[in-house]
């Protein structure tokens, strides 16, 4: 069994084990012509649950070519362009390739004495991202496993400045349709059912800053403390584009904590076209950027900014067998010092990769391309009599739905659309995403992927229709 540990010994198996690895993905790459196969639950699960795990195949190509069987064939392919779902991206070759280095050497990134390099790899990666947000000289950060941990470390530190001890007195504010995770974490904070106070949103799905203003003056009245106004740069739905310089302002006028959760509209720190449409964001305390999302990077990568370095002692824990305090006067760089995690990743090398391949533009012209696909996308739907599209694209989403002339009862269309969305997935042909809005049931695109075109678009649109239309007629028959 020691000819499977990896070291100087074994150093040709690796190679050989890893390259057919990476042979069998290329070529399922290449022949892939849609994203999903549409597969059931019903049909995959036997063919996993008659594996067992305690008689193994001793042979590499005997257990990939059971892996063809019960993953690679059936898995869904975000590199796809008729792969328009969630925040799921393509992923650039820069980055795979620091994925496999690291997966390789598996440093831990919790200490120095496990890292070395990367700590200062990591560290150079926070402070690159850092400026491009303009946080300041004073400002720091860490990577984590993604938006719903760095918001949740964001929240942490706000409810450890705010300038109150009573937990039930504090309150978070945040626009109705941020992310899900505000109220997650205000509840494994400890924070009162109460504590997060949605915010309305205007036509647009951005926050309503008077309606923030009147929370704000309400809540002060009340004798309750604002801990921090969550600010949406992208936010899951509808891309909407909170207005951060009037929160700032509102955020200094109350002594809230400014956190940004950027963890989708990050991309545009690298924009050449749009970097403006986040402008504000430096004036943020924390900020939470996906770099899986819209740099075009392997899940994870991701990171949690703070304008003051001084406030992720929050998160700071000395373990004698880890990192003593000692340390600290030594000025010895253990990045635990300010994760919620210990064992961690070095997943900022894959970013590494990309900037020192492709650049910053490289990836700002991606993101663009795609924010530019959108404008053509809703021009698309807007033209198009049977779709009612919600609002213009902030940045890469779309959210419409299929409106039949022929039919007038909303229930009747939710039904027509949310049987659209999983027969389209059943055929495999695309995959699509659903939300609500103000009730009703919704189908969304979230464009993520250069190379889907307008082209695309209008053939799942077309899909789309089809199954809304056959599913009508057949209700229309089983009506009379």
């Amino acid at each position: 069994m020691r000819s499977h540990l990896l070291n100087g010994t074994t150093a040709e198996h690796y190679r050989r084990s890893v390259t057919e690895g990476v042979e069998r993905v290329a070529t399922k790459l290449a022949t892939t012509d849609r994203p999903f196969t549409g597969v059931t639950v019903d049909a995959l699960s036997p063919r996993i649950e008659q594996i067992d795990l305690d008689q193994p195949l001793h042979d590499t190509t005997a257990v990939l070519d059971e892996l063809e069987d019960v993953y690679l064939r059936d898995a869904i392919y975000f590199h796809h362009p008729r792969y328009l779902a969630h925040l799921n991206c393509p992923v650039v070759i820069p980055a795979l390739l620091g994925e496999a280095v690291l997966s390789a050497v598996n440093s831990s990134l919790d200490t120095w004495d496990q890292s070395a390099g990367g700590t200062l790899i990591e560290r150079k990666l926070i402070d690159w991202t850092t400026r491009r947000i303009g946080l300041g000289p004073a400002a720091d950060g860490v990577f984590t496993s993604g938006g719903t941990q760095s918001n949740l470390q964001a929240l942490l530190l706000a409810r450890e400045e705010a300038k109150t001890d009573a937990l039930g007195k504090l309150r978070v504010f945040a626009s109705e349709v941020s992310h899900f995770s505000v109220q997650k974490s205000a509840k494994l904070l400890g924070l009162g059912p109460d504590a997060v106070v949605p915010i309305p949103v205007d036509q647009d799905k951005r926050l309503q800053t008077v309606a923030l203003a009147h929370e704000l003056e309400r809540c002060a009245g009340a004798g309750l403390v604002p801990m921090a106004v969550v600010a949406t740069a992208g936010t899951t739905d509808f891309g909407s584009i909170d207005p951060l310089p009037e929160i700032a302002r509102l955020c200094e006028q109350y002594g809230a904590w400014m956190h940004v959760d950027a963890a989708y509209g990050c991309g545009l720190l690298a924009s050449l076209k749009y970097r403006d449409r986040i402008d504000g964001i430096e004036r943020a305390d924390s900020v939470t950027v996906d770099y899986h999302k819209s740099f075009f990077q392997p899940v994870s990568s991701s990171a949690v900014l703070v304008r003051d370095a001084a406030t992720l002692r929050h998160a700071t824990y000395h373990a004698e067998y880890l990192n003593p305090r000692r340390m600290v006067t030594e000025r010895i760089p253990n990045q635990v010092d300010k994760s919620l995690q210990t064992t961690r990743r070095f997943d900022a090398l894959k970013l590494w990769m990309t900037l020192r391949v492709m650049g910053a533009d490289g990836i700002g012209r991606l993101f663009d391309e795609v924010c530019d696909l959108a404008v053509e996308g809703w021009k698309l739907l807007a033209a198009d009599p049977r779709f009612d599209v919600v609002v213009e694209p902030s940045l890469s989403t779309l959210v419409f739905r299929y409106v039949p002339a022929a039919v007038t009862d909303p229930a009747e269309i939710d039904r027509a659309n949310l049987h659209a969305r999983k027969a389209l997935f059943a055929s495999g042909d695309a995959v699509v995403a659903g939300t609500k809005v103000a009730g009703r049931h919704y189908l969304k695109f979230t464009l993520l992927n250069p190379e889907t075109t307008t082209a695309d678009i209008a053939t799942v649109l077309d899909l789309i229709a089809g199954h809304a239309e056959q599913y009508l007629g057949e209700s229309l028959d089983r009506a009379s």
